[in-house]
């Protein structure tokens, strides 16, 4: 369950008010007679999903984990930024899992490639590949690289079971050189894009094979599907969060500021600003999703949210019950003037730290607020959490009347880079 929290919002009018456009555009969704409604493969998965692969990709993972220290993640966007957010959500920092995993092919940066190469040379390495169209040019060039140098350390055929594919069920370049060499492979839907498909083997196969019961996070997805399938504000906290924020947008603000208070959730932030940058910009139109870890951007981004332009709003990701916590010890001299402290938790303290802020950019700064909160970072939350995102982007999106589901501005640069590098 995600709570969303209102009371510090600034809003002009009520949220209730747009119920006769949220029920529409909710028939439009399920009926699906919307604007790209081809992608909607994501709205009744956890009904429809192949329960055969899925059980593929729990073997393949235990797979993995036997035989690898270190796991390449190769993709971009969302190929893997669903997989990471979960994994870094979950785990939290400094995993206890002895599965290191390393996400590559999402930069043409010659440094950061050469350096994991170099990394990985004494290591036992498996690599999962995963690509559509099997053309990205950041991850095939990458691909290319770490394939070569797999099939260098282990001969063709070990480097072949150590090698697995997510990719087209036919078509693309992947699934032909995938069957060549004898990479297991898994399907990644034509009905849903790469930003919504961490619920499919994009996301399912890291996330297994770092430790974490994908069970449980379909089982969250499958309660979320259930839960927010209907159109009623009083009782669907996806449709309240998206429609506030179309009213936030409408009364002229131009950035929402996800904000979150642990670090293990930042990598959840990049995964949400793929989410809604790539479904809402378009046209002229939507919201810049940015973001900030607080406290730590208190001292730099923090002064520009407090003083600065007037045309954010914030929308904080509260876990209720904290991954880890201790207690701050007491000092004889007291000589940092720190025993004010002493005795309190590590959480308490940052709950503080929250509230502050919050009273500073409501009440001083005049910056409106949505708070969610899920009640802890597991598997099952999370699940829910990105079926919620799902589900408040696809009313988000329809209320600005835009495609949720394309990404025409992304193709302009792969043109010009493409004109420029003479292919």
């Amino acid at each position: 369950m995600v709570k969303v929290d209102l009371s510090h919002a600034l809003l002009k009018g009520n949220v209730l008010d747009h119920q006769s456009e949220v029920t529409r555009i909710h028939e439009m969704i399920h009926n699906r007679t919307g604007r790209g409604n081809d992608y909607l493969g994501w709205l009744d998965w956890a009904d429809t999903y192949d329960k055969d692969e899925f059980a593929r990709i729990k073997v393949a993972a235990q797979r993995i984990q036997d035989q690898a220290d270190v796991l390449l993640v190769c993709g971009i966007g969302g190929s893997y930024l669903g997989a990471r957010a979960a994994i870094e959500m979950l785990q939290g920092p400094y995993p206890k899992n002895n599965l290191e995993i390393i996400y590559v092919g999402n930069t043409f940066s010659s440094t950061a490639i050469v350096r994991i190469l170099d990394y990985i040379k004494d290591k036992r390495v498996a690599l999962n590949v995963i690509s559509k169209s099997g053309t990205t040019t950041e991850t095939a060039l990458a691909f290319r690289l770490i394939r070569q140098f797999m099939e260098e350390k282990y001969g063709e055929a070990e480097a072949a079971t150590r090698i697995y594919a997510t990719t087209d069920a036919e078509k693309g370049l992947l699934k032909p050189l995938a069957d060549e060499k004898g990479y297991e492979t898994f399907v990644i839907p034509d009905d849903i894009g790469g930003r919504f498909s961490v619920i499919t083997p994009v996301g399912l196969l890291p996330i297994a094979a770092a430790g974490i019961s994908i069970d449980d996070f379909m089982q969250g997805v499958k309660d979320a599907t259930f839960e927010l399938n209907n159109p009623a504000l009083e009782s669907n906290p996806a449709y309240v969060y998206g429609t506030v924020r179309n009213m936030l947008y409408n009364d002229g603000k131009a950035v929402e500021m996800f904000v979150s208070y642990e670090t293990h959730l930042v990598y959840l932030a990049e995964w949400w600003k793929q989410l809604f940058a790539e479904s809402e910009g378009k046209e002229g139109k939507g919201l810049l999703p940015a973001s900030v870890n607080f406290s730590t951007d208190l001292h730099s981004l923090g002064q520009f949210i407090q003083d600065g332009t007037k045309n954010i709003f914030e929308t904080v990701v509260l876990i209720d019950n904290p991954m880890e916590d201790t207690t701050v010890p007491t000092e004889a001299n007291d000589l940092d003037q720190m025993n004010y402290l002493a005795g309190k938790s590590l959480n308490w303290i940052n709950e503080k730290a929250f509230e502050g802020t919050l009273e500073a950019h409501e009440i001083t700064g005049g910056v409106p607020n949505i708070i969610l909160s899920i009640e802890k970072a597991d598997a099952y939350h999370f699940g829910y959490l990105v079926y919620f995102y799902f589900k408040a982007l696809a009313m988000s999106a329809y209320m600005l009347d835009v495609n949720p589901f394309d990404q025409p501005g992304v193709e302009v640069y792969k043109k010009n880079m493409f004109r420029l590098l003479g292919k």
